[in-house]
């Protein structure tokens, strides 16, 4: 169990390394500082002190979440543990779920090989190619 702080703040970048959102806290660091972490809406710096009542914006490759800080540690637990120092938001998870299920639908017609092309498969694929490029015959 979390045992309690007696600091009000935590640095983003170590809370978020304890959330596990980051593996480590370099990568927590470089996504702050790309722009990948928003703090009540603004952009933030890696060394800005969060506190617990914080809404983050958070992404990840695909993925957006909206998180509220429930607590704080600058210290990586387990999962379960990680997952109480915050709490999602119900429009952030309706809407990624949302997204989600987008992804999935628009993979629906892509068809994926079992085999590499073969020589002629090839000539077939750059003729197709070459034809909706260049418009060529």
């Amino acid at each position: 169990m979390l045992k309690p702080y007696l600091e009000t703040k935590v640095r983003l970048d170590k809370w978020l390394w304890a959330a596990r959102f980051f593996k480590t806290r370099n990568l927590a660091k470089q996504a702050i500082e790309g722009g990948k972490i928003h703090c009540e809406g603004q952009r933030v710096k890696a060394a800005k002190e969060i506190s617990v009542g914080a809404i983050l914006g958070i992404r990840q490759d695909l993925d957006e979440k909206v998180v509220r800080v429930t607590a704080l540690s600058d210290q990586r637990r387990g999962a379960p543990e990680a997952a109480m120092l915050y709490q999602e938001t119900a429009e952030s998870k309706i809407l990624r779920e949302k997204r989600t299920a987008e992804r999935k639908a628009g993979m629906g017609s892509f068809i994926a090989s079992d085999h590499k092309p073969n020589k002629k498969e090839r000539r077939h694929i750059h003729q197709f190619q070459r034809i909706n490029l260049f418009g060529d015959d």
